[in-house]
């Protein structure tokens, strides 16, 4: 029985890491293909969109230029004027939670025209990253067709990235995407009682 690492001896400790290190070169070595990733945030926890604009801004840093489709959400300026610049283009499309709007058919409407704009800059040669973020909730209130999607996915730029955030991934997005992070809530102070604050949800 292998020791717990609690328990374990300085030298059980040394073999173990130099087992792992092995391990490790063996799968850095045989990752040797670079292309771009579809990577998909969903899950009822909070953080899809705010760990997509993390690597938005990692992208901006080395002078990738970006591109931001909001679904659903009207908009979100704190975030917009903190990356704003020539390389990022940054559109929303929504007039808020489908619960206010009360209008699925405006709701349709507006989702088609984040699509259209969502569509140009995945089929453009200078845009290295696409977030389309809440397009997951889209797809699971059947506002846009799955296989429409998927099929633009499929026909992007080899080595373009698109993020897609959202509560309730459909199966055949997740299957189609490389990278895929569940958020799970374990507890939130909202349901405390705690209203949504600047920096933290605003």
């Amino acid at each position: 029985m292998n020791p717990t690492p609690e328990r374990e001896t300085e030298e059980e400790h040394r073999l173990r890491m130099q087992v792992l290190q092995s391990e490790m070169r063996a799968m850095t070595r045989a990752a040797t293909e670079r292309r771009g990733l579809v990577i998909v945030h969903t899950g009822d926890g909070k953080g899809k969109t705010t760990a997509a604009f993390g690597i938005v801004a990692r992208m901006l840093a080395h002078g990738r230029r970006c591109a931001v489709v909001q679904f659903i959400k009207s908009t979100n300026d704190a975030v917009e004027r903190l990356f704003r610049g020539p390389l990022l283009s940054w559109e929303h499309y929504g007039d808020g939670f489908t619960w206010d709007t009360q209008d699925r058919a405006g709701d349709i409407e507006s989702c088609r025209a984040g699509w259209n704009a969502a569509l140009a800059h995945l089929g453009s040669p200078d845009v290295d990253l696409v977030l389309l973020d809440e397009l997951n909730v889209v797809l699971a209130f059947d506002y846009l067709p799955l296989d429409e999607v998927l099929a633009a996915l499929k026909a992007k730029r080899a080595d373009q990235h698109v993020i897609i955030t959202g509560r309730g991934a459909k199966p055949g997005l997740v299957e189609a995407a490389d990278l895929v992070t569940e958020m799970r809530e374990i507890k939130h102070p909202f349901k405390s009682g705690v209203k949504a604050q600047v920096g933290i949800e605003l």
